[in-house]
């Protein structure tokens, strides 16, 4: 059976089909909703957290990369004209469009997704203000939520049809949440409760970040209606909506009534948030069984982040088990280098990663979700881990995934980010899910550089990006220099505050070329290791100062279904093969290898940072996002065991899980001496001569070879 066409798809034939004349109807003044003072922190935070994080305006981005690609989003957001995201809402409540068009992409005038793209906007234009405190955003976000207030008040006084409660919401009819309910498939309709959530979130963003107050109002009556629409639906009529492919796909509607029943209080909230239960999937995941294979990975993932959320509100161990297990099934199993998951929008079987690599994988909006998840489960269960991924899909997927051009009509972002031979980035995402969530990537870089535990005693630094922290409840400020995410040292000042503090320190996993922390001047003496955090608890002073060097070194990383086919790494950071090739290219790296085991005599540096140089090809990082095609994967190619210029002439044999002789070697090292290396190679041949890989001449000649070989630091 084949395949429904992707979302992707289906954009490649409507951008050619954006509406080209305005709609208009009759006009009606449009309200901006009165100024009010921003919230301090997010009101949907559980008590019960371990850790908590900070708002976005406490924490100020520093120079660097990040906040170059802010700054590329934030004026997408100060410029793109507010009258072209409420086009759809106004001309669906019969209101005047203004002479505006749609976007376009999928938000067309008869696009059946429509009205996303304005919740993902409220969002990025929420978050910009929040990060920059510029009156003129302010301004603008009032504006979408006031036109939106109007459009609801509109539908519910004289839509045509009338919607069947007072606080519906959307740019289109009522008609596509109706066909849903009798199991109407995509492309027919396209996830109507998608598109409920996106609008739903910005609405809250609008309200916590801004302190829009009628924002809240409108999400808030928008939630009645949900609650109106589903709360009398019986359960198995629910589970066999959601198991729709992309028609039954809600985002995060679990998550959203879950955070406005904590800001309304009304049971109804709760109540329809329970509707959004996907029984079969979440069953599963809590009785920790992968099912995963075959489902579509955007259409899922964000309900998990909706469990979590309804963990906080009821309690049920399940949805946090649940959230747990799906997570460990997705990060490791299924994960593409660059930190994405998922080929042509679908996950596919467990450890299947390098028999899927091609051109259409890790959509974008996913990587955005699995952080989103990765942050909640660390708040509940502060594990390195979570903060682990989090760096790498956000350094090497969401940094990569905004091209390094201006653009004021494009928010310039990618959809699929292949990993097959010789691909490359395409950019732009008008209208598109990719094209809203890249909008709300690139203006919340700092949301989870610092977090606080619950009580306030500790703060910890989980990315090492330069900003500026502002505690107030503490009266801290602190201070982080970094040129992350290239190579250096990181510093943290106290500019202002003191007291006692537990500051806890992130030791990546990666950071295996030893880690030096210093508290002024002086060499902290506790261990700092890797994949953990490290705690330095004082009486702090401002103008106290604490250096943390964490080398980078070049190392690989496998496929979990072919260890042949392997990334390549600088510390945190992807590097990709420059290369229009598309075939796999094939390095050999061991004959370069001296006693350390390492890279450094096979992967040269080009002499730009973080640029290298190997078997006559530039390896560049991935987070440079430009039009040039790459490599993230190669394919390793050492026919025979060499160890230098020793060349044993024996084939280098891989034992049943794909690891070679030379692999399993190397792994041990360093070696300290040339005589602890011919130690390791003798009783290494000897188990492969009892596996059956080597004959006993083979044996022999391998280790004679490394006799030979003489190798040296």
């Amino acid at each position: 059976m084949s395949q429904p066409p992707t979302r992707r798809r289906l954009l490649s034939l409507a951008a050619g089909t954006a509406a080209a004349v305005p709609l208009v109807h009759a006009a009606t003044p449009a309200h901006a909703a009165p100024a009010t003072a921003p919230a301090a922190a997010t009101p949907t935070e559980a008590p019960d957290w371990a850790v908590h994080p900070f708002a976005l305006h406490q924490v100020t981005l520093g120079d660097g990369v990040f906040r170059r690609k802010r700054d590329l989003m934030l004026d997408y957001a100060r410029t793109y004209p507010a009258d072209r995201i409420l086009a759809v809402f106004r001309a669906n409540a019969g209101l005047d469009t203004r002479g505006a068009r749609p976007p376009g992409g999928w938000e067309t005038s008869d696009g059946n997704l429509r009205g996303h793209y304005g919740g993902h906007f409220l969002t990025l234009v929420a978050q910009a203000y929040a990060d920059t405190r510029e009156p003129a955003l302010k301004s603008k976000l009032d504006h979408l939520v006031g036109a939106l207030g109007e459009c609801q008040q509109a539908l519910a006084e004289h839509g045509t049809p009338r919607p069947s409660h007072p606080g519906y919401l959307a740019a289109y009819p009522e008609t596509q949440f109706i066909l849903l309910e009798s199991y109407t498939t995509y492309p027919t309709i396209w996830a109507p409760y998608y598109t409920c959530h996106k609008i739903m979130r910005g609405l809250l963003d609008a309200h916590a970040l801004a302190g829009n107050q009628q924002a809240l109002q409108i999400a808030s009556r928008m939630g009645d209606w949900v609650h109106s629409r589903l709360g009398h639906l019986p359960r198995a009529q629910l589970e066999r909506m959601w198991s729709i492919y992309i028609a039954g796909e809600y985002g995060g509607m679990n998550e959203v009534m879950a955070d406005l029943h904590t800001l309304t209080g009304k049971a109804e909230h709760l109540s329809a948030a329970r509707c959004f239960d996907n029984t079969a999937l979440l069953a599963a995941c809590a009785e920790n069984r992968d099912i995963l294979d075959g489902r579509h990975a955007n259409q899922h993932i964000p309900q998990f982040t909706g469990y979590l959320r309804m963990f906080d509100q009821t309690g049920e161990e399940r949805y946090a088990t649940a959230a747990r297990n799906f997570w460990g099934m997705v990060v490791g199993p299924r994960t593409y280098s660059l930190g994405g998951t998922g080929q042509g929008e679908m996950f596919r079987a467990r450890g299947a990663v390098a028999a899927t690599v091609d051109d259409k994988n890790a959509e974008t909006c996913a990587t955005y979700n699995m952080l989103k998840l990765s942050r909640q489960l660390f708040f509940r269960e502060p594990d390195p881990a979570y903060m682990d991924y989090y760096e790498r899909g956000l350094t090497n997927h969401i940094l990569a995934s905004r091209r390094d051009t201006a653009s004021t009509g494009s928010p310039e972002v990618t959809y699929f980010v292949g990993m097959g031979p010789g691909v490359l980035r395409e950019y732009g995402n008008t209208g598109t899910c990719c094209g809203g969530t890249g909008m709300e990537s690139h203006t919340k870089y700092q949301d989870s550089v610092y977090f606080r535990s619950a009580d306030g005693s500790a703060l910890y630094v989980n990315l090492y990006l330069a900003s500026t922290l502002r505690w107030p409840e503490r009266g801290f400020v602190v201070e982080q220099t970094s040129g992350f995410p290239a190579e250096g040292v990181r510093t943290l000042t106290v500019r202002e505050g003191s007291g006692p503090l537990d500051l806890k320190l992130r030791i990546p996993s990666w950071a295996t070329a030893g880690v030096i922390v210093t508290v002024n001047g002086v060499r902290h003496p506790a261990e700092a290791v890797p994949g953990s955090y490290l705690t330095i608890g004082r009486q702090w002073r401002p103008g106290d100062r604490v250096r943390v060097s964490m080398p980078y070194r070049l190392r690989i990383e496998r496929t979990p279904d072919d260890p042949s086919v392997q990334s390549v790494f600088h510390g945190p950071v992807l590097l990709v093969a420059r290369s229009p090739e598309q075939g796999f290219r094939a390095f050999s790296f061991y004959k370069d290898f001296t006693l350390r085991g390492d890279l450094t005599g096979a992967i040269r540096p080009e002499g730009r940072p973080l640029y290298f140089t190997t078997h006559g090809l530039t390896l560049a990082p991935f987070f440079v996002a430009d039009d040039t095609r790459y490599h993230a994967y190669f394919r390793r190619s050492e026919p025979v065991v060499v160890f230098g210029r020793a060349d044993s002439g024996v084939p280098n044999r891989a034992r049943g899980d794909g690891l070679t002789f030379l692999d399993v070697l190397w792994d041990q090292a360093p070696f300290a001496t040339a005589g602890r290396f011919v130690e390791a190679v003798r009783a290494l041949a000897d188990t492969w001569l009892s596996a059956g890989l080597f004959t006993r001449t083979e044996r022999d000649a391998v280790v004679a070879a490394a006799v030979r070989a003489d190798l040296r630091n």
